[in-house]
């Protein structure tokens, strides 16, 4: 039977084989081939960290916290990203290990929130964007920092791919899509070179307005698009699409999103006034030429406004300035006949339509793409009005242009406004009393690989 002795605070248990021994300052537990074990509900200190000793919390995590070291996680990102702060002032040893619970981070990812200490060497978050990924990190020191001790799939602290916010994000398998409806910024954090730091954009400008009296439909914003395989992934593109995309860096680009342009109020005729431009790094967009009042010529811009009725005036000029690709089309040059209507705004791929003696013409329809995932066309031309006694407005080109207004006694008589951030063009009004429409807003959608 074992006897416990105590010396110099150390006790000794005798057997036989000395299991825990004290020869001057060392003291020994065990004997060789041994294997101590703690009880069950014991517990240790004193004796460091160790990878084995990681306790993982069954309480799933959905929002952002601050990990405590020792600790394991399980981060469900499903209803959006999520940010784990690191410890502050760990100390060598600490371990913290994090694992995918739902298998979402590749949609939502994880961020590794560094809290002032280094990742791996280097002095960046890291970001964890691999479906069902787990890792464990070991603190080092002040020069390494948080190093992985697992096979993690993508290596922290160094992402990747591009890393950036801005706008309303959504993903499209390994590609995420931000789009901007209004002014913003689009920050990047990381843009490796020069693999992966390329992405495809949408950039569309805010329609022209629409004159009043027999007026021509306003122009559909400027159009500009980037679709390059396999960067850009697989999805449908306009005809106007460049080959060649954009490399960007690690910066924030403002993102201006051109308004639409106003049209003409009653009951003076007067032109509608010129959209305003989009822009996004070196990418411009022009805005929407105006559309004209009964005597006077279509305004310029991404795609020309429409003549106005009561003669043979000319439609504004698209592609103004040039792009290559062209970034619009031509306003329609009235037709004297009747001079009771006007001719249609110009679209990003076809010009405006020829009025008719008593009808308007149609605007030009403007460019379809998927880029955002949901095939929409963008930049239309505004159709034309139609004047008394009984003329009837043209149609809106399809990509938002707006309907151009009847004349008495049909109704309404007011051009119809482009749709919000289509950039499509605003249509003509019909007669005296009528108010011309108002260009639509533009867009800018950016794309790019992040997995």
């Amino acid at each position: 039977m074992a006897s416990i002795i105590k010396a110099d605070n150390i006790q000794k248990v005798s057997d036989g084989s000395n299991i825990i021994k004290k020869c001057g300052s060392t003291i020994t537990l065990g004997s060789c081939g041994a294997t101590i074990a703690l009880a069950c509900g014991a517990t240790q200190t004193g004796f460091g960290q160790t990878y084995s000793a990681t306790a993982y919390c069954t309480t799933v995590k959905t929002a952002p916290f601050t990990a405590v070291a020792g600790k394991g996680y399980f981060v469900n990102t499903t209803c959006g990203a999520v940010t784990v702060t690191l410890p502050a002032s760990p100390s060598a040893g600490d371990i913290v290990s994090v694992a995918d619970y739902a298998g979402t981070w590749g949609t939502n990812n994880l961020t590794l929130c560094r809290n002032s200490s280094k990742i791996s060497g280097t002095c960046n978050n890291g970001i964890l964007n691999s479906s069902l990924q787990s890792i464990s990190l070991i603190y080092i020191d002040g020069t390494q920092g948080w190093k992985t001790v697992n096979d993690a799939t993508v290596a922290v602290g160094a992402p990747s791919y591009i890393v950036a916010t801005g706008g309303t994000i959504t993903c499209c398998g390994d590609y995420r899509i931000h789009t901007f409806t209004a002014d913003g910024c689009f920050a990047i954090a990381s843009a490796p070179t020069p693999a992966n730091n390329n992405v495809d954009y949408l950039v569309v400008a805010g329609g022209g307005g629409a004159g009043s009296v027999r007026a021509g439909g306003g122009g559909g914003g400027g159009y500009r698009e980037s679709h390059t395989v396999p960067v850009s992934g697989c999805y449908t593109a306009s005809p106007l699409a460049s080959a060649t995309s954009l490399p960007v860096s690690v910066t924030t680009y403002p993102i201006t999103v051109g308004g639409g342009g106003a049209g003409a109020p009653a009951p003076v005729a007067a032109p509608g006034v010129k959209g305003s431009d989009s822009i996004f790094s070196t990418i411009t967009s022009t805005g929407g030429g105006y559309g004209a009042d009964d005597d006077v010529v279509g305004g310029p811009g991404g795609s020309g406004g429409g003549g106005g009725g009561g003669g043979s005036y000319a439609g504004g000029t698209g592609n103004t300035p040039p792009t290559n690709p062209a970034q619009g089309t031509n306003g329609a040059t009235t037709i004297p006949a009747g001079s009771n209507s006007a001719g249609g705004g110009g679209g990003a791929t076809v010009a405006g339509g020829v009025n008719q003696p008593t009808s308007g013409g149609c605007g030009g329809a403007g460019a379809t793409t998927s880029i955002s995932t949901i095939p929409t066309a963008y930049a239309g031309g505004g159709g034309g009005g139609g004047a008394f006694p009984s003329g009837t407005g043209g149609l809106g080109g399809t990509g938002g242009g707006g309907d151009g207004g009847d004349g008495s006694p049909f109704s309404p008589r007011d051009g119809q406004a482009g749709t919000p951030n289509t950039g499509g063009g605003g249509g003509g009004a019909g007669e005296p009393g009528a108010n011309g429409g108002a260009g639509g807003s533009g867009i800018v959608i950016i794309r790019y690989k992040y997995q």
